[in-house]
Parts: C-alpha cells; structure tokens; sequence
C-alpha cells in the first residue's frame, strides 16, 4: 500500500516528541510507499514563513531545515497537474452542491491522494470523510486517541 501524507501527519514526526505509536508506523513504511503533495509542502512553508513573521527566527529556521533537509528528501513531492485538478474541480462541486464545502487546500490534497490511488494519512478523518471514494488511513488519529 502507497499513503500520501496530509499537513498534519507530517508535522506530527517533527515534533520533538511525536506520537510513539504512529512514528513507529511510518518507520516500518517503504521509501518508495511515501508520498505529499506540492500543496502541503507550500502548507508546511506557509508554517515556517509565519514563524519568522511573528519574530519566531530560531523556530522558522528549524522548521525551514527539518522541510527541506529531512521532509522533502523522505517522500515522493506529486505536483498539483492537470489530472488532479479535474479530480478537485469534481469533489469541489460534490461538496458545495451539498452544502458541505473544505478549504481548497484540503481538497486539493484529497484530489492529489485520487488522482494517484494513493491512501489520505491524516489526523483529519472527520474533515476528510466527506469526500466520496477518498481512502484514509486511520493510524494517526487513533494513535492520538490512544487506540
């Protein structure tokens, strides 16, 4: 099996205690069976550019270092193309008609994981759950629940 990670599954291993249950399952996971987004990528830039707005330096450049140093190098970044935005545009439109609307970064995300047959590992679940065919991988949230 072949995950993509969600913003916040990856910013759980770079706590500096992360979750034991939940590190010790990404461990065991393949290289090759690891994969993002380019849009939680801009997600995890977007974390450590605000560090450095509210005068956080020290934390925006560790942050700035573990992304690029340790994040990027460990996962397959699968670009926001053509082919997921037809997928977005189709959850996008499921999910206003029903009056159940995400932000579009959320959705993009979900598209991506489509797109690529690829399950959703995200503390998220509830958030996520609304997307019709979306596969999500439930370890981070029951990990958190103590499960």
């Amino acid at each position: 099996m072949a995950y993509l990670f969600d913003t916040d599954a990856i910013s759980e291993l770079l706590k500096k205690t992360p979750l034991v249950a939940y590190a010790n399952w990404v461990s065991g996971l393949r290289r090759e069976d690891q994969f993002t987004s380019s849009v939680v990528i801009a997600e995890l830039f977007a974390g450590a550019y605000l560090l450095a707005a509210d005068g956080r330096t020290e934390a925006a450049g560790r942050h700035l270092w573990n992304l690029r140093e340790r994040v990027i190098p460990a996962v397959t970044v699968l670009p926001f193309d053509v082919m997921v935005a037809e997928i977005y545009g189709r959850i996008r439109s499921v999910l206003q008609s029903q009056g159940t609307p995400l932000a579009d970064m959320d959705m993009q995300i979900a598209a991506t994981a489509k797109a690529h047959n690829l399950i959703l590992v995200t503390g998220n679940v509830l958030h996520f759950e609304r997307i019709p065919g979306l596969n999500i991988c439930r370890m981070l949230s029951d990990a958190r629940a103590g499960i």
